[in-house]
């Protein structure tokens, strides 16, 4: 196994010493990382899920942030099971998560209650699957690691919602990074168990640290260009759609591989499509749709639970008179089979995708695969 951490990240002694308090404990941690924006929490987090991983056989990663996922695309809330050390803290990996819920956008923001019930509803997935009931104690206790990793915003209807998650999921760690230095101390959350009003609970164990940005001359992290990441984490989402060894290396040769790739035809008598932020009138949905991201979902037979979210596809052209969407996706066919519903968002394509997509749209489409 490569060494870890890699000799080019620099862990300082107060996160290294936050970890393994969290990673040695004698049951398995529910940890939640929380902070402002670009602080260090996704940094940190897999820094913690590596040091569980000496201990446990896998670690279970619960992302929320919807902009800036770890393991997915935008857009998603995710569960994803981790079983092996990754030593590089900084690159990008992409992972099929356990359970995936569909929200279709890059901030909480458009609709924070929606954000709040897709994070309770995999919360309590993760509850039936990962952990076991202890009737003598009348509470569940967790099978398997959790690490939860939040979102950057923490002001205003951002902070109560942290502060809801955070009383719905009861952490036995809560690991709240600040950023130091002048002008930065806004940014922060408050000091203490800000999330208890005034109560106390001895079940969560409060630990704060500092950012590594401000702490070292080495920094363990760089600062994110939020759109740049989200458009180079869907087009490399896309890239699955093709086999490893393709010869395709730039973003130019992806968009025309994009639009020359074979599409599945979905019947559209055969599906439901769902606009998940806002109602779009009937005779607007086909214009909605083309050109556009959406979420493939199984809709579940209990109306209570949310569907699941299977991955996400380009819709690249639609004709009404053959009832078919055409749509392309790396989603493997035999998952496909289960879809029964189109979840449209806010996830742009990106730009440097549609040029190609608009030269090609003005001609006609050829042999597809039908998958419903």
């Amino acid at each position: 196994m490569d060494s870890y951490p890699s000799p080019d990240i620099y862990i300082p002694d107060q996160w290294s010493e936050a970890a393994n308090s969290i990673a040695y404990s004698s049951m398995p941690p529910i940890t939640v990382i929380c902070g402002p924006k670009n602080c260090g929490k996704t940094t940190f987090s897999r820094h913690l899920v590596n040091l569980l991983l000496t201990k446990w056989k896998k670690v279970a990663y619960f992302d929320i942030d919807v902009g800036q996922p770890e393991f997915t695309p935008p857009g998603l809330i995710s569960l994803t099971n981790l079983r092996k050390v990754t030593p590089d803290l900084t690159s990008q990996f992409k992972k099929t998560p356990k359970r995936s819920l569909f929200f279709g956008d890059v901030s909480p923001k458009r609709d924070p209650s929606a954000y709040l019930k897709y994070i309770c509803s995999i919360y309590d997935y993760y509850q039936k699957e990962y952990c076991t009931f202890d009737k003598g104690q009348n509470s569940s206790r967790s099978r398997t690691p959790l690490v939860v990793n939040t979102s950057g915003w923490v002001k205003g209807v951002g902070y109560e919602v942290l502060v809801d998650t955070l009383k719905y999921i009861c952490p036995t760690h809560i690991v709240k990074i600040s950023i130091s230095g002048e002008g930065y101390e806004n940014k922060n959350l408050p000091a203490g168990k800000f999330w208890l009003d005034g109560e106390d609970d001895r079940t969560s164990k409060l630990i704060e640290i500092n950012s590594a940005l401000h702490d070292s001359n080495r920094p363990v992290l760089v600062r994110k260009h939020a759109g740049r990441l989200r458009d180079f984490r869907i087009m490399d989402y896309f890239r699955q759609c093709f086999p490893s060894d393709s010869d395709i290396s730039t973003i130019k040769e992806l968009a025309h591989s994009l639009t020359s790739l074979c599409p599945y035809q979905v019947p559209i008598a055969s599906i439901k499509i769902q606009h998940v932020h806002r109602e779009v009138p009937s005779s607007e949905i086909f214009y909605s749709l083309n050109a556009s991201i959406v979420g493939f979902a199984v809709e579940s037979d209990e109306p209570e639970n949310l569907p699941w979210c299977l991955g996400l596809g380009i819709v690249r052209g639609i004709d009404t008179v053959k009832g078919v969407l055409y749509v392309i996706t790396p989603v493997p066919y035999d998952s496909l089979k289960k879809v029964n519903l189109l979840l449209q968002g806010y996830i742009q394509i990106p730009t440097h995708l549609m040029q190609p997509y608009r030269d090609h749209n003005r001609t006609a489409l050829t042999t597809t695969t039908p998958f419903a």
